[in-house]
């Protein structure tokens, strides 16, 4: 079975249970994790989904975070 390297915006949604318009929102504000786009489709590298998940891991509510 392959690895899927890339989410499209539906699947990232569904991974973080987010809506696609917070995904949309954040690409037009520069949040969120770095994405492609590629011939009018907007993609996510998994490197840098996982890459960005691991700099908002937290251990209390009183650490101090790059968001």
């Amino acid at each position: 079975m392959q690895t899927k390297t890339r989410l499209n915006q539906t699947e990232l949604a569904a991974r973080w249970t987010i809506s696609a318009r917070t995904l949309e929102r954040w690409r037009w504000t520069g949040e969120g994790p770095a994405f492609l786009k590629i011939g009018g489709r907007v993609v996510y590298r998994l490197e840098d989904v996982l890459t960005y998940e691991q700099a908002r891991q937290r251990h209390s509510t009183t650490e101090q975070g790059a968001e």
